[in-house]
């Protein structure tokens, strides 16, 4: 089977993944990942609250990480399948600029 996940910034910049079931990472150490790349990348909580729910920290990954960042095709399979494995997901779709997630 096969897992996808699009990330769109505006209509110049969206890019998609398409990974087999195998590539996807299991849920543990997709969630470290993504911990990891919240602070390297330096982004910020979408909550008031500052709790940060898998989905926020998803969303928040990909601003932060900008289209330069995705443009970088290694990068960017990291970032979805560890995305997918942290949520859980075999299909997810981005919208960074209206900061949304769909499955």
């Amino acid at each position: 089977m096969t897992a996808e996940l699009s990330v769109r910034f505006d209509q110049s910049n969206e890019f998609q993944f398409v990974l087999t079931d195998a590539h996807v990472v299991s849920q543990a150490p997709a969630s470290a990942w993504l911990d990891e790349q919240f602070v390297t990348l330096g982004a910020e909580p979408l909550r008031a609250s500052g709790k940060v729910l898998t989905a926020d920290k998803v969303v928040a990954v990909a601003k932060a990480a900008g289209p330069g960042r995705f443009q970088d095709h290694d990068w960017g399979k990291r970032f979805a399948a560890n995305a997918l494995g942290a949520l859980g997901r075999s299909a997810v779709r981005i919208e960074v600029e209206s900061m949304t997630i769909t499955y």
